[in-house]
C-alpha cells in the first residue's frame, strides 16, 4: 500500500511504525474471509482491509478520529485472525492498537459511552473491585432487560447478564509466595495471578500449580504483580496499560534476580498475548525496554510449557469426548495450536474440533460488554458448532471464552489445565463434579 506521510509525521515513532505496517498491505482481501465481524455484518469497513483504509486516512491526514472511524474500530475484536491469514505479514495488532490510542486522545465519546468505559477500566483490572461489583450485579440481574432497552446503557445490561450466578470463594486462590515441588526439583517458574480470572476462575491457577509441582517445578506467585494491562490496552488507554506492564516487569524481575525463572506461566491466553508484547510496548522506555524484552521472552502459556515437560502416565481414564475451543489469543495471537490438543489426547481424552474454529466466540476482553449484539451472534454461531461435535464438554485456555461460551450452552466449559491436573492426580474439576 502506497503511503504519503510527511517527514515530520514520521518523527513520531508510533506513526512511523504504522506506516511500515500499512506499506505491507497489498489489498488482497484474504483477511475478509476469516474476519468475524465481516463474516457477520458483510460490511467492508468492518473487515481488516476496510479498517486499514480508515486508519491510513486518519493518520496520513493527521486528523482527529471521527464517529465513522470510531464505530468500525470499536467493532474490531482484535481476534487477530487476519494476521494468521495475511500472506504479506501485516502486523494488524500493532496498527489497530495505535489507532485506538489515537482515538482515545483525539475523540470525545458520548457521555454514557465514556462512563461505561471508565467503569470497566476502574473495576475489571482490580480483583477486589471486580468481586464486589459481581456481588451487586447478581442482585441487579433482573434489571438487565431494562438496561438493554436503552441504547446508551446496553453495556450495563450485558454486564449484568454476564455476571455469574455463583462467585467462587477467594479461598480457592493460589496464595502468594513459593509452592514447593514434589520429588526431584526440575525448575522454577512464576505464575500470573491475573485480574478477572482470579475472581471468576481462581481454581485454574491452583490446578496449574499442583500439576507443575508434581512435575518437580517450583511455582512462585510474585508479590506486587497485577493485571497484565490488556483490558485497558485494547480500550486505547495506553498510559494505563504501560503502567500495568511496568508493575509486572518489576515484580518478575525481582524473582529473576533472586532465584531465577525458567518461565513466566500464564493461564489466560488473552494475557499471554499482551505480556509477550511487553518488549514492543515498552521499547521506548529506557528504564524498562531491556527488562521488558526479557520478560516477554520468558512468558509461556501453561500448555506451551507443559508440552516441553516429561509428562507421567495418566492416573485415570477420563473416558470423555472434548470439544477443543482454541481461543483467538491462543491460536492467532500466540500461534499456539498443536500443544493443548496433544496434551489432551495424551491424557486420554477423545478430541473433536468444531467447525469454523478460527472464528472468535465474541468475548474478546470487554467486547461482549461494549458490543453485545455482535458478540451474541458470534457466541451463538460458536456454540452451534461446538454442540454439533457431540462432545461431553468444552476445553479452552482463556477465562473470557469460558464465560462467553458458558452463557450459550449447558455443556461444561473447562480450562484445559484443570482437565490435565485431574488426569495426572489432581481433583476432579468442579464443573464435572457438580454435573
Amino acid at each position: 500500500m502506497q503511503t504519503n506521510f510527511s517527514a515530520e509525521q514520521l518523527t513520531d515513532s508510533g506513526v512511523a511504525e504504522a506506516e511500515k505496517i500499512l506499506r505491507k498491505c497489498v489489498h488482497c482481501g484474504f483477511c475478509t474471509a476469516t474476519c468475524p465481524t465481516y463474516v457477520t455484518l458483510g460490511n467492508e469497513l468492518d473487515s481488516p482491509r476496510g479498517r486499514i483504509y480508515l486508519i491510513k486516512d486518519m493518520l496520513e491526514n493527521d486528523r482527529p478520529a471521527d464517529e465513522k472511524v470510531v464505530k468500525h474500530i470499536d467493532r474490531c475484536l482484535s481476534c487477530l485472525a487476519c494476521m494468521t491469514t495475511c500472506p504479506s505479514g501485516v502486523h494488524y495488532m500493532h496498527l489497530v492498537d495505535h489507532a485506538r490510542a489515537h482515538i482515545e486522545k483525539t475523540y470525545k465519546r458520548p457521555l454514557l459511552n465514556r462512563l461505561n468505559r471508565a467503569v470497566l477500566a476502574f473495576v475489571l483490572p482490580y480483583p477486589a473491585r471486580f468481586r464486589a461489583s459481581l456481588s451487586f450485579a447478581r442482585l441487579a440481574r433482573p434489571l438487565a432487560p431494562l438496561f438493554k432497552a436503552i441504547p446508551g446503557l446496553k453495556p450495563v445490561g450485558a454486564m449484568l447478564e454476564l455476571a455469574p450466578k455463583r462467585i467462587p470463594p477467594s479461598s480457592q486462590l493460589l496464595g502468594a509466595g513459593a509452592h514447593t515441588p514434589k520429588g526431584e526439583w526440575a525448575g522454577r517458574v512464576a505464575i500470573l495471578t491475573g485480574c478477572a480470572q482470579s475472581v471468576l476462575e481462581p481454581d485454574t491457577n491452583a490446578a496449574a500449580a499442583r500439576l507443575l509441582n508434581r512435575l518437580g517445578i517450583e511455582v512462585v506467585v510474585p508479590k506486587g504483580e497485577g493485571c497484565c494491562g490488556s483490558l485497558v490496552h485494547h480500550m486505547g488507554r495506553e498510559e494505563e496499560a504501560l503502567d500495568a506492564a511496568r508493575v509486572n516487569v518489576d515484580a518478575w524481575m525481582r524473582e529473576i534476580d533472586n532465584g531465577g525463572l525458567d518461565a513466566i506461566i500464564i493461564t489466560a491466553s488473552g494475557c499471554g498475548t499482551t505480556i509477550k508484547d511487553y518488549g514492543y510496548m515498552l521499547r521506548e522506555d529506557p528504564h524498562y525496554a531491556q527488562k521488558a524484552e526479557k520478560v516477554s521472552a520468558l512468558a509461556r502459556d501453561v500448555t506451551e510449557f507443559l508440552a516441553e515437560c516429561e509428562m507421567p502416565e495418566p492416573e485415570i481414564e477420563p473416558g470423555l469426548i472434548v470439544a477443543y475451543h482454541s481461543a483467538c489469543s491462543m491460536q492467532h495471537g500466540q500461534k499456539i495450536i498443536r500443544q493443548p490438543k496433544d496434551l489432551l489426547r495424551a491424557a486420554g481424552f477423545e478430541l473433536r474440533e468444531p467447525a469454523e474454529g478460527h472464528l472468535c466466540c465474541g468475548s474478546a476482553g470487554t467486547y461482549n460488554i461494549m458490543q453485545p449484539e455482535i458478540a451474541g451472534q458470534l457466541r451463538d454461531r460458536k456454540v452451534g458448532n461446538i454442540e454439533a461435535t457431540g462432545a461431553d464438554l468444552v476445553a479452552t485456555g482463556n477465562v473470557g471464552c469460558i464465560t462467553q461460551i458458558g452463557m450459550g450452552t449447558k455443556m461444561p466449559v473447562i480450562h484445559t489445565v484443570k482437565l490435565l491436573d485431574w488426569v495426572y492426580g489432581g481433583p476432579k474439576p468442579r464443573e464435572l463434579a457438580e454435573g
